[in-house]
């Protein structure tokens, strides 16, 4: 009985899939609860072997597969388990029988979800064409026939329960069992283990989303126990955030300092260059100065050599001793320096015009 079985899984979701030739319910609207009385119909209902169920039935017959279970916390391996009866014979109607809680209560225990929860989670399942509500832990011969059921569908391992072996062996020994496959890693108990091992989460989860103390039935101590594990929690986030914005500051600042760097070299470079160009031995200043240096001797006149023609004296003029001696002086040669040097020349050069007028 899928949900019953204690352990890991429900069913899996590798067995094969048919399509089903049967008259579609619309998948806007849930499925139907069973009536009491039974299913009744005006065509008569003929017993079919699981041969003539597997070559397909008629679209006014379609083979009426039965799948029981408690289905509490409704998950992915009740909804695998319910997509493999629906799709085992080629046209099938299935009906779900779902326990009530009283009947789950005396054979397995508590429930998480109500009994009505558990008939509205199968009623919107899509696999599922009618829900018989309070059904029985075991199959009777009256309740197959009362609901026409033709075959039962779950897994092949044995159940153990309400005093049996397996609840499901006189259902085996008529040949109206069809088996289904588990899945394995997911099952109502394995959900039910990962909230009680981490239950300070999720009271603390709800008593952060508004739930009262009261509500989670938590005393006043643990809820101020939670409550401060909760605000060190917040401060822990914050100091975590604070210590990855400075990261992250600091990383940029250490890249933005790489990036002037870099460009700091690049400039430095680039200055050395255009200052060697400029200044260095064969730079740009060098050749302008060579060039004014071409420049001014050529607009300089050159001094005549000595002994040219130019400055021998006049020919058929004698000079005399006196004058050459006078215009071979140093004071005539070289100008003065000063003030002072001119007047001694002006008077050396008068009392040599003087001596020259006595004579």
């Amino acid at each position: 009985m899928a949900g019953k079985r204690r352990g890991r899984g429900a069913n899996v979701q590798n067995a094969p899939q048919r399509q089903s030739r049967g008259p579609h319910r619309a998948l806007r609207e849930p499925a139907a609860f069973a009536k009491s009385t039974g299913f009744e119909s005006e065509i008569p209902h003929e017993k079919l072997t699981i041969a003539q169920a597997r070559r397909g039935t008629p679209a006014h017959r379609p083979v009426r597969v039965y799948a029981d279970g408690i289905f509490d916390l409704f998950h992915s391996g009740h909804a695998r388990a319910l997509m493999q009866a629906k799709n085992v014979f080629p046209n099938t109607f299935l009906i779900v029988g779902v326990c009530s809680d009283e009947l789950t209560l005396k054979f397995k225990g508590y429930t998480v979800m109500t009994e009505d929860e558990r008939y509205d989670a199968l009623r919107h399942c899509r696999y599922v064409d009618e829900v018989v509500r309070d059904a029985p832990w075991s199959l009777s011969t009256e309740f197959l026939n009362k609901h026409k059921i033709d075959f039962v569908a779950h897994d092949d391992i044995p159940y153990t329960s309400a005093g049996s072996e397996d609840v499901y062996k006189h259902i085996k020994e008529a040949g109206m069992f069809v088996a289904t496959q588990r899945t394995e890693g997911i099952s109502t108990s394995d959900l039910i283990t990962r909230i009680v091992r981490d239950y300070d989460i999720y009271v603390r989860r709800n008593l952060q989303r508004g739930y009262t103390a009261r509500e989670l039935n938590v005393g006043f101590i643990n809820e101020k126990k939670y409550r401060l594990q909760e605000q060190v929690d917040k401060m822990k986030e914050t100091v975590r955030t604070v210590e990855e914005k400075s990261k992250h500051f600091v990383y940029r600042v250490e890249e933005k300092s790489q990036d002037l760097i870099h460009k700091w070299e690049e400039k430095s470079r680039e200055f050395i260059c255009n200052f060697l160009k400029l200044f260095g031995p064969d730079g740009t200043w060098h050749a302008i100065q060579e060039s004014s240096g071409r420049m001014i001797q050529a607009l300089s006149p050159y001094s005549s050599p000595r002994g040219s023609p130019g400055s021998s004296p006049t020919r058929g003029r004698s000079v005399s001793p006196d004058s050459s001696a006078a215009s071979a002086s140093p004071s005539s040669l070289s100008p003065p320096s000063s003030p002072s040097s001119r007047k001694r020349a002006t008077r050396s050069s008068r009392k040599a015009a003087s001596t020259n007028n006595v004579q």
